[in-house]
C-alpha cells in the first residue's frame, strides 16, 4: 500500500499563507516629526522648549483632617476625602523657584461648638514631602483662623473664628508676623497606615501651638533655588482660574 505524500502540500499551504501575509501588512509608519534616526529627539527649530515629566517633582501629603495647598498662588491640590478614612494625597508639580507653598488645613470640628463626636475634642496636623527635598518643620509660619472650644468647655461650648486674610495665598503675602509652625512626634500624631505606606523622611508634624482647639490653620512657606531657571521657555495660555466661562 502507498503512502500519500502530504508534506511537501502542507509546506506549500504554509508558503502561500506567508506570502498572503506579507503582501497584507501595511506599510510602516512615518517617523515622527522632530525624531531623528536614532530615535531620539532633536531641538524643535523654532526655539520653543516644552516642559517633560522629568521636569516634574513628586509630592506626598497627609493631613488630620483636609488641606488645600497653593503653590505659586495656583490651586494644585485638594484633600479629596473631607474627613475619614485618613489618607495619602500624592500630586506632581512642576517647580518654579522661588515657591511659596501656603496650605489651608483643617481639622474636623462643628463650626459652631469646635468639639467633634458629639462633645470630644479632636486634634490636627499636617506633613509634607516633595522630591526636591522640601519638608514639612518649623520653618514654616502657622497661624489659626476657626478657634475652639473655648477654654475646652464642652458643656456650653463657644468658638472664635476670624476670616481667612486676603491673598493668603499668593507669595507677596505678609507673614512675617506670624509665628513659626510647632513640630510634634508621630506618636502625639498617630497617623493610619496609609502614612506608612509613602516617604516622608525628614518631613515633620507641623501644626500651631494648640494641637486640639486650632481648628482651621493656614500654613506658609518659601522655597528658594539660588541660580535656579527653567529648562523650558513656553508659558500656558489657558485659564485655570475658575469655571469656564458660560
Amino acid at each position: 500500500m502507498k503512502v500519500k505524500k502530504w508534506i511537501p502540500v502542507c509546506m506549500l499551504l504554509l508558503l502561500a499563507g506567508a506570502t498572503i501575509a506579507q503582501d497584507t501588512t501595511r506599510p510602516q509608519d512615518p517617523p515622527r516629526r522632530g525624531g531623528g534616526q536614532d530615535g531620539k529627539r532633536k531641538p524643535p527649530q523654532d526655539g520653543m522648549v516644552k516642559p517633560a515629566m522629568s521636569d516634574t517633582i513628586h509630592g506626598s501629603i497627609y493631613a488630620d483632617n483636609w488641606f488645600a495647598m497653593y503653590i505659586n498662588g495656583k490651586l494644585v491640590s485638594v484633600d479629596s476625602i473631607d474627613f475619614l478614612p485618613h489618607n495619602v494625597v500624592n500630586v506632581d508639580i512642576l517647580p518654579e523657584y522661588p515657591m511659596t507653598i501656603a496650605v489651608l488645613a483643617k481639622d474636623n470640628a462643628d463650626p459652631k461648638t469646635g468639639c467633634e463626636y458629639g462633645k470630644q475634642i479632636g486634634d490636627g496636623g499636617f506633613i509634607l514631602k516633595f522630591a526636591d527635598g522640601t519638608v514639612t518643620d518649623a520653618k514654616w509660619k502657622a497661624k489659626c483662623f476657626f478657634y475652639g472650644p473655648i477654654d475646652r468647655n464642652t458643656t456650653e461650648p463657644k468658638v472664635r473664628t476670624d476670616p481667612l486674610p486676603e491673598g493668603w495665598q499668593n507669595p507677596g503675602f505678609d507673614d512675617s508676623t506670624w509665628p513659626n509652625a510647632v513640630e510634634y512626634t508621630q506618636e502625639r500624631i498617630d497617623p493610619k497606615e496609609p502614612f506608612f505606606q509613602n516617604d516622608f523622611k525628614n518631613a515633620k508634624w507641623i501644626w500651631t501651638s494648640d494641637l486640639d482647639l486650632d481648628n482651621t490653620v493656614i500654613l506658609r512657606c518659601r522655597i528658594d533655588r539660588a541660580g535656579w531657571k527653567p529648562r523650558w521657555n513656553t508659558k500656558p495660555d489657558l485659564d485655570v482660574s475658575g469655571p469656564a466661562p458660560k
